[in-house]
Formats: C-alpha cells, sequence, structure tokens
C-alpha cells in the first residue's frame, strides 16, 4: 500500500515566490486504529525501511499530479519517492511551475562550478527533517538517493547531480542537455553532464516537444536526437543505459494537462511507455541504490519492446 503526505521547503526567491509543496509518498501499512481512521495518516511499513529516496523534478509548468502514477508505481517496488510543485520565475518575466533554474549557473562563464537547480539542496533538508518527525521518523535513507525528472526538470538533474554525494543514480524521460542560445552558447551544443554516478535516459520516437523546441538550439527539426546525443556525448563512463520507446511522445509518463504547458506540440504518443518505463526504472534503482543483484541480472536481460542502449 502506498500513502502519500504533504511537507513544504522555503527555496530561493522571493516571497511568495520561494516555496516547494512537496508531496511524500512511501509504503505503508494500515493498523485499523482510530487514529489512522480519524486522520487518514498510516504508518511507514517498517519491512523495508529505510528506504532510498527519489527526488523527482516535474516539467515547466507540468504539476506534480501529472506524475502519481509514476511515482506510486516505483514507491511500490520500496522507495520514497518525492514530487513538489514550485511556482517561480520562468524566461522572460513569467512565472509559472518550474523546477527551479539558475540561468546564470547555466551560462558559458558559470556552467559546471555549481547545480543549475537550487531547489535540490532545499528538498534534500527539508526532507532530513522531515525524517526526524512523525510519521516518517528513520523512515528516510538520504545517504542513498536518487534524482529523477521529465523534460526541463532532466535537464536540470543531469546538471546538478554530481554536487550532492548521497545522489547514487540519475534518470530521465524527455531531457537532455542541449542548451539554448540565448545563454550564450554555440548552436548545437550539448554540455557534460554534471554526473559521477550511473544515469537512465529515456525518450519516445514521437516526441513532438523536442521536436518543436529545436530552435531553441539553434537547429532545425530534422537534427539528430539531442537525447541521444546526451548519451553519447555528455556522459562520462559508467553504467548507463539508454531507452528508446518507439511510438512513445513527451509526456508518456505523465498525464498531460492539455490547459497548461506544451503538450500541444506533442505526437500522438499511441504508445503508452509509463509502466514499461516505470519497471525499468526500478531495476536500474535497485541495481544502483540497493546492490540488488537479482535486479541487475533482470536489468541486463530487460526486453520490453525497448531499444536499450548501454554504456
Amino acid at each position: 500500500m502506498i500513502r502519500s503526505l504533504w511537507w513544504s521547503v522555503r527555496t530561493d526567491g522571493e516571497p511568495p515566490f520561494d516555496t516547494a509543496h512537496l508531496k511524500v509518498y512511501y509504503p505503508a501499512v494500515a493498523s485499523g486504529d482510530d487514529a489512522e481512521r480519524l486522520t487518514g495518516v498510516f504508518a511507514p511499513d517498517p519491512a523495508g525501511a529505510p528506504y532510498p529516496v527519489v527526488v523527482f523534478l516535474s516539467g515547466v509548468n507540468v504539476a506534480q499530479d501529472a506524475y502519481r502514477r509514476f511515482a506510486t508505481e516505483i514507491a511500490e517496488s520500496g522507495f520514497v519517492v518525492v514530487t513538489f510543485d514550485r511556482v517561480a520565475d520562468l524566461f522572460g518575466g513569467q512565472r509559472g511551475l518550474t523546477p527551479g533554474v539558475d540561468l546564470a549557473a547555466a551560462r558559458p562563464d558559470a556552467y559546471g562550478t555549481r547545480p543549475t537547480c537550487p531547489t535540490i539542496p532545499a528538498v534534500l533538508a527539508g526532507l532530513a527533517e522531515l525524517d526526524t518527525l512523525e510519521p516518517l521518523r528513520g523512515s528516510l535513507d538520504l545517504d542513498r538517493v536518487a534524482l529523477g525528472g521529465h523534460s526541463a526538470g532532466g535537464t536540470v538533474v543531469l546538471q546538478s547531480a554530481r554536487y550532492f554525494p548521497s545522489v547514487r543514480a540519475v534518470f530521465a524521460w524527455g531531457a537532455h542537455t542541449m542548451v539554448a542560445t540565448m545563454l550564450g552558447w554555440d548552436p548545437g551544443t550539448v554540455l557534460p553532464a554534471q554526473v559521477n554516478c550511473p544515469v537512465l535516459l529515456g525518450v519516445g520516437t514521437d516526441d513532438g516537444v523536442i521536436r518543436g523546441s529545436a530552435d531553441r538550439y539553434g537547429e532545425g527539426e530534422d537534427r539528430p536526437d539531442p537525447v541521444q546525443r546526451t548519451f553519447t556525448e555528455a556522459l562520462p563512463d559508467g553504467e548507463h543505459l539508454l531507452a528508446v520507446v518507439p511510438g512513445a511522445n513527451h509526456f508518456a509518463i505523465a498525464d498531460a494537462d492539455p490547459t497548461a504547458a506544451r503538450a500541444f506540440l506533442d505526437g500522438p504518443g499511441n504508445t503508452d511507455a509509463r509502466a514499461r518505463f516505470a519497471h525499468l526504472t526500478t531495476l536500474f534503482l535497485h541495481t544502483h541504490l540497493r546492490d540488488s543483484h537479482t535486479a541487475r541480472d533482470e536489468l541486463a536481460g530487460f526486453d520490453d519492446g525497448m531499444l536499450l542502449k548501454r554504456r
């Protein structure tokens, strides 16, 4: 059984745009007592505690609840999964939902000196506090952390992970390290990922959002896939995986909101990749966060209609 609770942390920025609202999914156990009935709060299942922690960063203007099914599927395999909503500055004076981006840290004179996402340390600090309080007291293993993300959330994870020693794995869907020319980079530049751990990248062959964003990077729509370029050009040596899902689109792991974000650019996505990519992700996380030999063996032979590349 998976339950969730809410928490808040202060981030960078000026009030009121300086707060991230967290949703924390965790394996739970029912006691049937009156307190549980009256509050709706369930205790964490002690069988797998303390649980490795997965912090997942949303795409721009994509609410965290869009990832509820994906987050629940990962939590069901024995992890605490954290998503969050944060309304803050976007580009050009706009405000909206964002994982939080330090644009100055992504410019040529600063990239590689600090994380591009200042929200990550704020969330990790908030989880350390939450681990001292009921009902999750002592249930979070913050020495075994994975960072995941979708779209821009995956990009800032790839640009930031190595600055946090507890991060042992990174995964992303529809994300790459190609950088916008508006930040001062040459067209088509793929930045080196700031990671020192295994990385899993996932992308669909019908990703209309990536295809429709090519001009941001000084390219045309017929360019090579930037996710695959990230896999081959941006990652250091390591146990990395690329999963290409035929027919899947940019929002394949999320429940897209047609009133927000840029799902209107997306391909039809005739393939539902969410459950399959969640399964692959859980095997990847069990391999690198729990050192599971069983998961490693299953990962080595994984075949679920995806094109898997390994490094």
